[in-house]
């Protein structure tokens, strides 16, 4: 490319912002490692039954076949409890239904499967569990249009890239003279080398940002695997070095393009109000490439990435045609349920280590974004409790192995476990109101009272549980870079949504009293009072926060993490007519830079607080016995930065709490 074309920062990449601070390509792998490594597989006891009754360890010498302890006690040396435990394990297998028939499912190995073979085969393994981690690239092709399995990278980019008139049909023929609606630098996309470096800046802007909040693909693999070079086929490489699968690729492009500021996109930008139409229709190509390379319906690691990372890339707003409808999560999951991925048994039974850890973390990042979106978006729950067996599993610090000075510690991957599991048991409270709020009886009776109050009580015990582990530290202004401000604030403002979401529901249904007695009456309207006082506080923590991520340019940069948190606040607020809402507004405005939608959420509810100023407190229902605005909690004073933390890492009041730091959509 002509020098000057398109300059680059020294990050090696074209997105710039003064006084931010991105992760290094060092951090960025290290960031991948700490989230496919949290919870690895239980090691296996294999003391001996001498060593196991008497619970002292089980040490074996070299060259001997009785361990130590049963030596120097000339005790019988036995394994009998452990035979019976793998056996137990080895049965439970072989008796579990399997979700896909060798006869329909392609074959990823070169050794075809017969459809009368038996779906258990060497080691109770079925043949399509092993060929699901093998390459992605072998056995029959799948096609569409003039792109398959096996088309290069750089046939990849043409389409692309290609002009907008080609995005009816996907099939790109002939390139267009049209690019002229994507700015005056898009002409240049009919060069090739210029089609790879921008790509190369696409891919580099993705692992800046969404990669610190979606660490599901390994830096130095993909960048080792993602080849530019014009050859008719892909070329034959090392297992490590497969080839990347086409939609992955196009979904990390599409990304990158969200937030790129190279001069191409900021020349798209200018022209088209301030929104890139490349972007959109990069993610437009992206979706119909999954779809026909059958990424929803194939169950394979490749495409559980894929779903979980196009699910956040697309439009948020549900009222969209092309909004977030929960299909490319419930795709994800499905893929997940197929591979077995919710069976311990089964995690334990794959080798790769990578392949184990990237997938332990698309399922814990696929079940929160379910319980959490099936919440806030009013759908039911693909997941239940009793779905899964895996186990978020503390590492052990002695038998830890330091080999690699630069793998997270294993005190960081404690903190993390403390985190998931912060998250986890949000998520599952999330679950439990989102299933209550999907039934038919509570859109015609309301939600139970018991219901009501279980809600309240267990939102209280995981502040009691968690708020010590996860909270804010008391530093965190001294070290607010991108990466610790953003995800401490999406963190903190996760628990707090749940509160103002909540208030909502009980808005919009109601509660059912049983009972009808002034007992209970009055227990109605003291959860209606705690939930208001709750969602009020809540609601000025997030703007706070908002406050403070959009005065330093970063929600421009969140990939659909903060914003659900923003909505809802900011809905609230405006109709408290609470000036405090203009944060949320602010924050809404500088979300549209990658998300557009979000800037008519800003105007909608800029009209719900013009609103409110003319008739006061207006537009609720179920819940306006609990609007009294001669309350001491509606007079509550807004948050200042140093109001969050108090100085110490203290929060005042009693509603102000931590959540989880967790990668995931919000989805």
């Amino acid at each position: 490319m002509q020098s000057g074309d398109h300059v680059r920062n020294d990050n090696g990449h074209s997105f710039s912002h003064p006084g931010l601070i991105l992760p290094t390509q060092s951090v960025q792998n290290q960031i991948h490692e700490l989230a496919k490594t949290l919870p690895p597989p239980r090691k296996q006891n294999t003391a001996c039954d001498a060593c196991r009754s008497r619970k002292v360890k089980c040490n074996r010498l070299p060259g001997e076949d009785k361990r130590q302890h049963c030596l120097s006690k000339n005790y019988p040396c036995t394994h009998f409890v452990q035979q019976a435990t793998s056996e137990k394990k080895r049965s439970a297998a072989a008796r579990r239904p399997r979700n896909i028939s060798t006869s329909t499912s392609p074959s990823f190995s070169t050794s075809p499967v017969s459809a009368s073979a038996s779906p258990i085969a060497e080691h109770n393994t079925p043949p399509w569990f092993k060929a699901a981690f093998g390459p992605w690239n072998s056995g029959r092709l799948q096609s569409y249009g003039s792109l398959n399995m096996q088309s290069t990278t750089p046939t990849l980019l043409h389409h692309l890239f290609a002009a907008p008139e080609s995005d009816s049909t996907f099939m790109f023929k002939s390139r267009s003279p049209g690019y002229a609606t994507w700015g005056d630098m898009a002409s240049k996309l009919e060069d090739e080398a210029f089609r790879a470096e921008f790509a190369l800046d696409l891919v580099e802007v993705y692992f800046q940002i969404v990669h610190t909040r979606l660490p599901l693909l390994n830096p130095l693999q993909f960048r080792a695997r993602l080849n530019l070079q014009a050859t008719q086929q892909r070329p034959v490489i090392a297992k490590q070095d497969e080839p990347l699968h086409p939609a992955l690729i196009a979904t990390v492009l599409a990304w990158g393009a969200k937030f790129s500021e190279h001069p191409l996109l900021v020349a798209d930008r200018e022209r088209n109000g301030g929104q890139s139409l490349l972007a959109k229709a990069l993610i437009n190509r992206t979706r119909e490439l999954a779809e026909s390379l059958k990424v929803h319906r194939i169950p394979n690691p490749n495409h559980v990435v894929i779903s979980l990372l196009i699910e956040p890339l697309q439009c948020q707003d549900p009222r969209h045609d092309n909004g977030f409808h929960g299909f490319w999560l419930t795709s994800g999951i499905r893929n997940l349920l197929g591979l077995q991925i919710n069976h311990k048994s089964v995690m334990a039974d794959i080798k790769d280590p990578e392949a184990r850890g990237t997938m332990i973390f698309a399922w814990w990042m696929a079940c929160l974004s379910d319980a959490f979106s099936s919440f806030y978006y009013r759908r039911k729950p693909m997941l239940d409790d009793d779905d899964y067996d895996i186990d978020f599993y503390t590492a052990d610090q002695n038998t830890q192995e330091a080999t690699d000075p630069t793998a997270p510690s294993p005190r960081e991957q404690l903190e993390f476990l403390g985190y998931y599991r912060a998250a986890h048991a949000l998520a599952r409270i999330s679950r439990t109101i989102a299933r209550q709020l999907w039934r038919p009886s509570t859109d015609q009776d309301g939600i139970p009272l018991d219901s009501v109050l279980s809600y309240i009580s267990d939102l209280s015990k995981w502040r009691d549980s968690h708020l010590s582990k996860v909270g804010v530290p008391p530093n965190l202004e001294a070290n607010w870079d991108f990466v610790s401000a953003v995800s401490a604030c999406a963190s903190d403002a996760q628990y707090h949504v749940t509160w103002v979401a909540l208030f909502f529901a009980m808005d919009e249904f109601g509660i059912r009293d049983d009972a009808f007695t002034p007992s209970s009456i009055n227990q109605v309207e003291t959860a209606k009072r705690k939930v208001m006082e709750e969602a009020l506080q809540a609601s000025l923590r997030i703007a706070a926060l908002a406050g403070v991520l959009t005065s330093n340019g970063y929600l421009k940069l969140d990939p659909a993490v903060m914003h659900v948190s923003c909505i809802n606040a900011g809905n609230f607020l405006a109709r408290l007519g609470r000036p405090e809402v203009f944060q949320c507004i602010k924050a809404l405005e500088q979300y549209s830079y990658a998300y557009e939608e979000t800037k008519e959420h800003a105007r909608e509810i800029s009209r719900e607080y013009e609103v409110a100023l003319q008739k006061g407190p207006n537009n609720f229902q179920e819940m306006a016995s609990a609007i009294n605005p001669s309350s001491r909690a509606f007079h509550a004073e807004a948050m200042s930065v140093d109001a969050l933390t108090n100085g110490n890492g203290k929060h005042h009041g009693n509603t102000l709490f931590e959540a989880a730091v967790w990668f995931h959509h919000v989805v």
